[in-house]
């Protein structure tokens, strides 16, 4: 058993387990129980071995943040919890400096040089003999350590993002998008639409497009089609197969114990939405949440049989199209609480690994929401994810993404305002709309500079009714631009202006 205790004595309320987990080697959650008393945290693992520990984590004005310890072996004294969480973070650091190469860059001698002087509190807790003492420099140096890899990943992304904009080929394939309401065809959220993306997805809610069985109801997603035909807009289709229950139509349940009938029911809902739309889809998002979603309790080899199954009928009847494997949640924490899941990189690998024909990933990427998979986490963590992708020679599509501006109760969101925003955790403040701005071109400039990347959709255009976080739209429920859409607008124009320069040889190099 594993035993933490937090010896701060700025820590009040006792210690947040809300969303923890342990996780194994890579990072893989493992299962076990969680128990928390007061400043102490006891870990009941049911696998062998050395595990970490993450959990929601106040840094000062780094934020309240999902952080994690190193892989620790079993031992009847606890550890000191500020002191392993930084620990993790210094190696994190120290890891990125290296993978990233930023000894070779001049620019960044200075965070070089902080990154020295962040370490010195560290190590001086490393040698304090007094708990409390050491927790005090360890949360010290936590806070600027999370900061400052914030720096380094912001960076990373200003020196690759150049280079890609510097490429005509590269900077060709950079393209922003948004998710549309199906019901959602006023005129001045058209226009928006124009305004700021270069292509849009439609969504194909299976609940929505066949409420019953044998009974389809195509016309709102055939209208969008139209209207992205009018606007010479790409579209972006799917998912086709989504497993998330909010998503599937009641009747399939019937077949949630019989394997053969429910592959036969999904094959033909296949051929109905692909035959259809195969001409106008750029790319079909095939199968998402696969690997999370699992209430028809499926065996791992039935759901990759599923995902092979889903990908080759696609290319059969939409050849000229891509196709799309995405992931959801993808830290993985809903693998701790479900063995009949899959992690979502172990989930992706097997798909390149086992042969599956498909041509690009995608990835749900979302904070705010008091649930696994949308805790908030800081940009080092996401750029690090991001790259796990790299080994998959696989291009990436971010095919949703958002946070809050405010954390005021949304009774329009999907979780219909239950869910606290603000019990999430805090990327450096409250969310805000200028706060939501700020995340957003960080996070654009993040995903755009890895070379892989080659598209990124925000969820929703506007807070109304259809909406997903709460107050996550670019936009407030009348289309009224926020910063963020602001924000949008100009970052693609910049890319956009980059790409026009290298096409019409200005480059100047």
């Amino acid at each position: 058993m594993l035993q933490f205790k937090a010896y701060h004595s700025g820590l009040t309320g006792g210690i947040d387990l809300s969303g923890a987990y342990l996780f194994g080697p890579d990072g893989i959650p493992v299962r076990g129980d969680l128990t928390g008393n007061g400043k102490m945290v006891a870990c009941h693992k049911r696998v062998a071995g050395a595990v970490g520990l993450a959990l929601m984590w106040e840094v000062g004005e780094a934020g309240h943040l999902m952080l994690s310890t190193t892989r620790l072996p079993d031992r009847k004294k606890p550890y000191n919890l500020p002191v392993e969480l930084t620990r993790a973070r210094m190696m994190r650091i120290s890891q990125k400096i290296e993978e990233w190469g930023l000894f070779d860059y001049p620019e960044a001698a200075d965070l070089i040089d902080e990154f020295r002087r962040v370490h010195g509190p560290f190590i001086a807790a490393l040698k304090s003999a007094k708990p409390k003492q050491a927790a005090g420099l360890a949360e010290r140096a936590l806070e600027a350590g999370v900061t400052l890899s914030e720096k380094m990943a912001l960076f990373h992304a200003s020196v690759f993002l150049d280079r890609r904009r510097n490429s005509p080929a590269a900077a060709a394939r950079m393209r922003f998008g948004c998710r549309v309401d199906l019901a959602g065809m006023g005129e001045h959220y058209q226009d928006r639409l124009r305004e700021a993306f270069d292509f849009l997805t439609v969504p194909l809610s299976w609940k929505t497009i066949e409420p019953q069985e044998n009974t389809y109801q195509f016309p709102q997603v055939d209208t969008w089609v139209n209207f992205a035909a009018r606007a010479h807009m790409p579209i972006h289709i799917g998912p086709v197969v989504d497993f998330d229950p909010a998503n599937l139509p009641e009747w399939l349940y019937l077949w949630e114990h019989d394997y053969d009938s429910l592959r036969e029911v999904i094959y033909k809902h296949i051929e109905q939405v692909i035959t259809r739309y195969a001409r106008q889809a750029k790319i079909w998002s095939v199968v998402s949440g696969l690997h999370a979603y699992n209430d028809f309790n499926l065996a791992f080899e039935q759901i990759m049989e599923l995902t092979r199954m889903c990908c080759q009928l696609t290319k059969k009847l939409a050849p000229r199209s891509q196709t799309m494997i995405e992931l959801v949640m993808p830290w993985g924490e809903y693998y701790a609480r479900n063995a009949r899941t899959i992690p979502p990189l172990l989930y992706a690998d097997m798909a390149v690994q086992s042969g599956i024909k498909f041509d690009a990933f995608g990835l749900q990427l979302h904070m705010g929401v008091p649930q696994d998979g949308f805790y908030v986490r800081d940009l080092m963590q996401i750029s690090s994810l991001l790259d796990e992708f790299a080994s998959l020679r696989k291009p990436l599509h971010i095919t949703a993404c958002s946070v809050p501006s405010q954390i005021a109760v949304d009774p329009q969101d999907g979780w219909r305002g239950k869910l606290a925003v603000d019990q999430a955790g805090r990327w450096h403040a409250s969310w805000s709309p200028r706060l939501q701005a700020e995340w957003l071109q960080a996070f654009y400039r993040i995903c755009i500079s890895k070379p892989y990347v080659e598209s990124v959709c925000w969820r929703d255009l506007g807070d109304d009714v259809a909406h997903y976080l709460p107050h996550a739209g670019l936009c407030s429920d009348d289309q009224t631009p926020k910063l963020s859409f602001t924000e949008m607008r100009n970052f693609r124009a910049l890319m956009a202006a980059a790409e026009h320069r290298e096409k019409n040889g200005e480059n100047g190099s």
